[in-house]
């Protein structure tokens, strides 16, 4: 986790010991691997966990001088680490870290919840309002509609009928409507920005979250006969859809409201607490066909604006992501096939070029509508670029949901690896040139936590 405050600059022996490290944690475990062939089962996977914490950590830290995101080391020590590289991970070990993938998310909507604070979100209502629904629907559209134009070369869409495709361009839509709050944090953090820029990015990528999860079930039933022979859509799964949403919410709300209990009255063993909320409730809202992330974002918004809580609740998440995130993001690397990846290449590029178009056109359509301020009109969409873990988990769900999608997830890291790459990039420098950016001092955001990316 990078600080808010300033770290000590590394010198050039602390970035070789860092390469050491990393070359003597990989060469142990060529050796395990090459003594103890049949290295698998539990050993295989607590060892993938020890080996992707470690190697994430240190690419991270050697990719900090070329001020890329830790996101981005910890997607390249998977792959370096995963089955079509160096075999440290297989398969089976990569498919055993997915309950990796439930605490993540439920970590991510949990922070995302909790940092939507209505006073902020009146600040901005009305372009926040106009500016959801103008980027909902024509990235949305666009992207769609890209996807579909794209489809003759993207392999595991290539054989599908016409009706098939047509879901996987609405649920790629869905996908790219999604934003990164993570990196959107990180930035905020490092730089301190404070001013319209930093405001509005940070409550419209909070919010977009909401509206990307209701966006999510909603197209999941309208695509699922388009994709699963005998699956059939009618009005009563559309009010089912409708239930579902509604019910997540009054579960997530009453879950706050305990949160907030627990932690003004005990606010202990905060760290067992996160993990059982993630794996238990989890369980228990597949159980019943509710939706965790839609449950876990409000139980996150009522603990903030419901309670004092809010911050002991950020924090407590942000200590306890600190170690999930690198594994969540380097198993994510791992699980890429990169013999599929040489043939996604390009159209990632392209879906991710279009998105970024599509975004701009978006935002200066809708501060137009909204008569926003000239510099939200100027550099309002530069926080909008990056995807991360939300838009990573969204596509775990999706997965799970349609199997037969072999591909569609390594389509997803890709362009979501080109996305965290240029996305805070483009958002620190509209906070520079916006003078929002701290200039001295290393007075944190009092707002904001420390982030990983």
């Amino acid at each position: 986790m990078s600080a808010t405050t300033a770290a000590p600059s590394k010198g050039i022996l602390v970035r070789m010991s860092q390469a050491l490290a990393l070359a003597a944690t990989f060469g142990l475990m060529l050796g395990a691997r090459h003594l103890v062939p049949t290295f698998d089962g539990t050993l295989a996977t607590i060892a993938a966990i020890g080996l992707l914490l470690l190697a994430g950590t240190l690419v991270a830290e050697l990719l900090e001088p070329l001020r890329l995101p830790h996101l981005t080391g910890y997607l390249l020590a998977g792959v370096l680490a995963g089955p079509y590289v160096l075999h440290l991970v297989e398969h089976d070990a990569v498919a055993r870290l997915s309950p990796v993938n439930t605490l993540a998310l439920a970590l991510i909507a949990l922070a995302g919840g909790v940092e939507l604070d209505i006073a902020m979100l009146r600040k901005v209502m009305r372009s926040l309002v106009v500016s959801t629904l103008v980027q909902s629907v024509l990235v949305f559209a666009v992207l769609a509609g890209a996807f579909l134009l794209l489809a003759p070369f993207i392999p595991f869409v290539r054989d599908l009928g016409s009706e098939a495709i047509l879901g996987v361009a609405l649920l790629w839509g869905v996908l790219s409507v999604s934003r990164s709050p993570a990196a959107c944090l990180a930035v905020l953090s490092q730089t301190r920005a404070k001013g319209p820029v930093a405001g509005f990015s940070l409550a419209f990528i909070m919010t977009s979250d909401v509206v990307v999860v209701v966006m999510l079930a909603v197209v999941i039933a309208i695509v699922r006969p388009m994709l699963v022979p005998g699956a059939e859509l009618s009005v009563a799964n559309l009010e089912l859809v409708g239930y579902e949403i509604v019910a997540s919410i009054c579960v997530g709300t009453t879950l706050g409201i305990v949160l907030a209990i627990y932690l003004k009255l005990l606010g202990r063993q905060l760290l067992l607490l996160l993990i059982a909320l993630s794996f238990g409730v989890t369980e228990a809202l597949h159980y019943l066909h509710f939706e965790p992330l839609l449950t876990f974002l409000s139980a996150g918004f009522v603990v903030r604006n419901l309670s004092r809580q809010g911050p002991v609740m950020l924090s407590a998440i942000m200590r306890t992501g600190e170690v999930v995130y690198v594994v969540f993001f380097a198993t994510a690397g791992a699980h890429l096939d990169l013999p599929l990846l040489r043939e996604l290449g390009p159209i990632a590029l392209a879906l991710c070029a279009v998105r970024a178009l599509a975004t701009w056109l978006a935002a200066r359509g809708a501060s137009a509508l909204a008569r926003d301020e000239p510099v939200i009109r100027r550099w309002g969409w530069s926080g909008l670029v990056s995807q991360a873990g939300l838009t990573l988990g969204l596509g775990v769900v999706i997965e799970r949901q349609f199997p037969e999608l072999t591909g569609f997830g390594s389509l997803v890291v890709a362009t979501v690896a080109v996305n965290e790459i240029v996305g805070p990039v483009l958002f620190k420098l509209a906070l520079d040139r916006t003078g929002e950016s701290a200039k001295e001092g290393p007075e944190a955001r009092s707002s904001l936590p420390a982030t990983s990316e």
